[in-house]
């Protein structure tokens, strides 16, 4: 009596997986990736064209999207209706936990745009398998671009989720975009997800970072992300400032002008 009970309820448990399989994701980790991928490699190459003889650049920063998907609706909205932006540059966090779905329903989201976008590597993204899911959405988690004479540095500053096991950030690679910007007599920019002296960057080697991108002889400014708030601070006084992107939940992104002489912000609320 007692093994058909437990045949009994064993029968009734497959019943009910089997009758509710469609409301799990069994494999939220499982990296199959559909629709567009290699995003920022396409994007950059728009980006490039598009500024090739533009004596001034405009662009947005947003940053830490992750779950706030009405929220990045309404920016991608908002962000339409203007005619004076060049890109977007997202500066992480696309996912709250590296989920596959997270990332295929914010690139949907993004794909919207008007304007191309690119997207810097969180530390949110890595968690999982999460770091080769944006590498086949998004594309490498150091990149670099050009919008006329401007040379944009982005970096993956997110050392704690790599247990400082690999060279984060990585100065090579930083070193392999000096000599072009020489070469070209260019600005820059550098843009991360986690600035210096934040819990997710490798403070061991703040002070390097700092000199390492001083060489770079007309650098602009530095963007982040990752602290949820609007920042701009000369965090090692030596004039280069910082400027952090709140996160969308916060209705706001950055709006930043290259021209030739200087550069200018604003917050933009929405």
């Amino acid at each position: 009596m007692r093994v058909m009970r437990v045949k009994s309820i064993i029968y009734v448990s497959l019943l009910f997986l089997s009758s509710c399989s469609n409301l799990f994701d069994y494999q939220p980790y499982d990296g199959l990736i559909s629709g567009e991928q290699n995003i920022n490699k396409t994007n950059i190459a728009r980006i490039e064209s598009a500024c090739s003889s533009k004596d001034t650049i405009r662009f947005i920063m947003i940053s830490d999207t992750q779950r706030w998907y009405d929220e990045t609706e309404d920016f991608v909205k908002v962000a339409n209706k203007r005619t004076d932006v060049d890109f977007v540059i997202h500066g992480g966090d696309v996912t709250d936990f590296g989920v596959t779905k997270e990332f295929l329903w914010q690139r949907d989201i993004l794909n919207k745009l008007n304007v191309p976008y690119v997207v810097v590597l969180g530390n949110h993204d890595c968690l999982g398998d999460g770091q080769e899911v944006f590498e086949k959405i998004f594309g490498t988690p150091n990149f670099s671009f050009k919008a006329n004479n401007i040379k944009f540095v982005c970096l993956n500053t997110n050392a704690l989720e790599f247990d400082y096991s690999n060279p984060v950030p990585d100065f090579e690679f930083i070193e392999s975009q000096l000599d072009s910007v020489l070469a070209a007599n260019a600005k820059t920019v550098f843009v991360m997800h986690a600035r210096p002296y934040n819990e997710q960057f490798n403070n061991n080697v703040a002070k390097v970072f700092e000199y390492d991108i001083k060489r770079f002889p007309q650098l602009q400014f530095c963007l982040s992300g990752h602290d949820h708030r609007i920042e701009a601070d000369d965090l090692f006084n030596d004039g280069v400032m910082y400027y952090g992107s709140a996160n969308i939940a916060k209705r706001s992104y950055l709006l930043f002008t290259i021209y030739n002489k200087g550069y200018n912000y604003e917050v933009v609320n929405f």
